[in-house]
């Protein structure tokens, strides 16, 4: 009997196969890894728009680059790259406030494609003045539990600051504090 046999390795068929297994392998590992470093950035670049769509937002409501008649138009470079941007202006239902919409674009303004992000915000004189807070408290006889904490007693009317017709608030006790069990000494 021949130790030729018993000896054996692996033929040229196994070893090939046994490498279109790794290559496979490999190349699915390849194409997860190169979609999350895309996601990755798409996901920073979306991130980044926002905030430029929202820091313009804020200049428009500050008043610090007038707004045009129905759009405006810029460029700005933000993180080492180039962006553009469309402001428009819309027309609501209240004369003297306006919608505006913000639209932030990756690239210059020769770069076509879709938004990365946009934002939405009011302007107009219906709204405080920048920097003004609302001097309005309306909070002021408007809810049971600030009623019942000026010490109104249960079943008196209520007269909401703003002269409407008085609320009839009846406060509701206090739950009862709930009783410790007690514990077995050891």
């Amino acid at each position: 009997m021949s130790r030729h046999g018993a000896s054996r390795g692996f033929t040229l068929v196994e070893v090939l196969v046994a490498l279109m297994v790794v290559a496979m392998g490999l190349a699915a590992l390849m194409v997860a890894v190169s979609g999350t470093a895309r996601s990755s950035g798409y996901l920073r670049d979306k991130t980044l728009a926002q905030w430029m769509a929202l820091n313009r937002l804020a200049e428009v409501r500050m008043n610090l680059i007038k707004f045009g008649q129905n759009t405006d138009t810029g460029e700005l470079s933000f993180a080492n790259r180039a962006w553009h941007y469309d402001t428009r202006y819309f027309d609501t239902s209240i004369p003297t406030m306006k919608r505006v919409v913000v639209r932030v674009y990756a690239g210059d303004a020769k770069t076509k494609g879709n938004p990365l992000a946009e934002s939405s915000g009011f302007l107009g004189s219906a709204l405080s003045p920048p920097g003004s807070s609302n001097s309005a408290d309306w909070t002021t006889g408007s809810t049971p539990a600030t009623a019942g904490a000026a010490g109104t007693p249960g079943g008196a009317p209520v007269t909401p600051s703003n002269g409407a017709n008085p609320v009839t608030v009846t406060p509701t006790p206090p739950a009862p504090a709930p009783t410790p069990t007690p514990r077995p000494n050891p």
